[in-house]
């Protein structure tokens, strides 16, 4: 099907009424192209994660229509709404919501009881997503024993296991260190990328911009233009993304010079051929590159 995976126009939410009435949203319209990877970005409080329940047919809106792969959900029952959201979507959340007496397995396996052939079916998936995010030693553990970036790679392997076209991150790297937040935002742009499956991130984390493909600034309830914030970065030198130089737990220093990276994936080939990215990097101090 051509056209966006996920359309929205004028899509408006309000709670409470008369005096203690308060626009949560105020009419929002856009659209999401099919393998896109779009970061909503704004202040506390600004309507993002309201903005985001209602385009994951988690929230119904107070006025405005949504479509996902060509169906408008405003008009879906809760049977159907529950149904499209099985099969068309998955969700990432910040405080991971696993379940603490399943296995990474099986809280990996537990949306495909809501799918087509069900768990079965659905096994040499979760085996390869395992495989795919790191996670085949743990796949018997429990979540109480796995750190955070484990539990948000699995977090992120259960939203996949039914193979949506459309993924919704609300703050995926809110309780991550930095090292365990970039390699999530790499491995997000590389599910966009890769798979052809639409990501919709709601983030605080100004890295998302280097892994974004477009960036919506929601303030007031409402989408508006805005320029990004001056702030310090420093960039690795191997992938080009940019990392927070004074909280980077991974660098090398070659010829007098320090070098900061966003995984252990860029330091190890930069330590392979160190001359070859060297010679391409200009890396100042943490505290002199800005973002223009």
């Amino acid at each position: 099907m051509s056209g966006p995976i996920l359309r929205a126009e004028h899509l408006t939410k309000t709670f409470g009424s008369g005096n203690t009435e308060v626009r949560a949203v105020d009419d929002v319209s856009l659209d999401v192209a099919r393998g896109e990877l779009v970061a909503i970005m704004g202040p506390s409080g600004s309507g993002k994660t309201t903005l985001v329940s209602m385009l994951g047919a988690l929230l119904r809106p107070s006025s405005g229509t949504i479509a996902i792969d060509g169906v408008d959900i405003t008009t879906l029952g809760e049977t159907g709404l529950s149904r499209l959201r099985a099969q068309k979507i998955g969700f990432i959340f910040q405080s991971f919501n696993l379940l603490e007496v399943l296995s990474v397995e099986d809280n990996v396996l537990f949306p495909a009881h809501l799918a087509l052939g069900g768990v079965k079916a659905a096994r040499p998936r979760a085996a390869a997503l395992l495989e795919r995010l790191n996670l085949t030693h743990r796949r018997v553990a429990l979540p109480r024993t796995l750190s955070g970036g484990e539990k948000q790679r699995v977090a992120i392997a259960r939203a996949l296991i039914n193979q949506p076209r459309l993924i919704f991150a609300d703050e995926p790297t809110g309780n991550l260190d930095s090292q365990s937040g970039q390699e999530v935002m790499m491995i997000l742009h590389d599910i966009a990328r890769d798979q052809g499956c639409s990501v919709v991130l709601v983030s605080h984390d100004q890295r998302i911009e280097d892994v974004a493909d477009r960036i919506l600034w929601l303030e007031d309830g409402a989408l508006r233009d805005r320029k990004a914030e001056p702030h310090s970065w420093v960039r690795d030198p191997v992938c080009g993304m940019r990392v927070d130089g004074w909280t980077a737990s991974l660098f090398a220093e070659h010829h007098g010079r320090r070098y900061v990276f966003c995984s252990r994936r860029c330091l190890e080939r930069f330590e392979a051929e160190p001359d070859r990215y060297a010679e391409s990097a200009v890396q100042p101090s943490p505290s002199a590159e800005r973002s223009e």
